[in-house]
């Protein structure tokens, strides 16, 4: 299912391509000119094979999503930890979705200027307060709980900005915490099978943390502050291209 959403949404923005409202080139931080594109140009000439032109394209989209979706997921283990590390990553998404709509700032930033993603600037800002709201009750001890509903959502939506706004690449820095959260299990999980042993004593990495006897609410506030490097070190590369 979360292939098949993120299939459809790599078609809207592939007409959306089409019409002009959207490029498919890949915007490298630090590099001003380095811009390829997913299009496999010899395709396009011909009717029957233009499809299979867009293929890479949204290939790479229902991976950013997919990723992205269950990253958050993972992290979602401690009380406060996912929320609060969305946050962080939902209010640098409001900053790039601001100054990649203004044509003055997107300009001086060498950012490719999307008129028309304005309104994604109130959805971030809206996702920041809403997080907000959660974590007054998710805060450890949690009341609430956000469950696999809110924790997929939450990471489809933020990599849907990213991928809208051009900054796909940025997003693993952006929420820097979700990405090392998912690639502790990826190297458990590899690790076990492979070799039959255990990188970490148990993932994702913030029970590592717990079972080597760190508090909860200790975990969950040193991973705040490294959410919060990650997205301000994101932030800089605004201004190092």
């Amino acid at each position: 299912m979360q292939i098949l959403v993120s299939f459809v949404f790599g078609v809207i923005l592939v007409f959306l391509s089409a019409r002009g409202y959207y490029s498919t080139t890949l915007i490298f931080p630090f590099f001003k000119r380095f811009r390829p594109t997913f299009l496999i140009s010899h395709f396009l000439g011909n009717v029957w094979t233009y499809p299979l032109a867009f293929l890479p394209f949204i290939l790479f989209v229902i991976l950013v999503l997919v990723g992205s979706s269950n990253a958050v997921n993972l992290t979602d283990g401690l009380d406060g930890l996912a929320i609060g590390c969305l946050v962080i990553s939902a209010s640098a998404l409001t900053v790039l979705t601001y100054v990649g709509g203004h044509a003055v700032l997107s300009e001086y930033l060498d950012l490719e200027h999307l008129p028309h993603v304005g309104e994604l600037t109130i959805f971030c800002g809206s996702m920041v307060g809403a997080s907000l709201g959660f974590l007054w009750y998710n805060a450890y001890p949690a009341e609430i709980f956000m469950g696999d509903v809110g924790s997929l959502a939450l990471g489809g939506a933020m990599a849907t900005v990213a991928v809208i706004v051009k900054q796909e690449l940025l997003l693993p820095f952006i929420g820097g915490i979700f990405v090392i959260e998912a690639l502790s299990v990826i190297l458990q999980v590899g690790s076990f099978k492979l070799r039959g042993k255990r990188v970490f004593r148990m993932a994702p990495l913030h029970h590592h943390f717990e079972l080597r006897g760190w508090k909860e609410s200790k975990i969950i506030a040193r991973f705040w502050i490294a959410a919060l490097v990650f997205a301000l070190f994101a932030l800089t590369t605004l201004k190092l291209r």
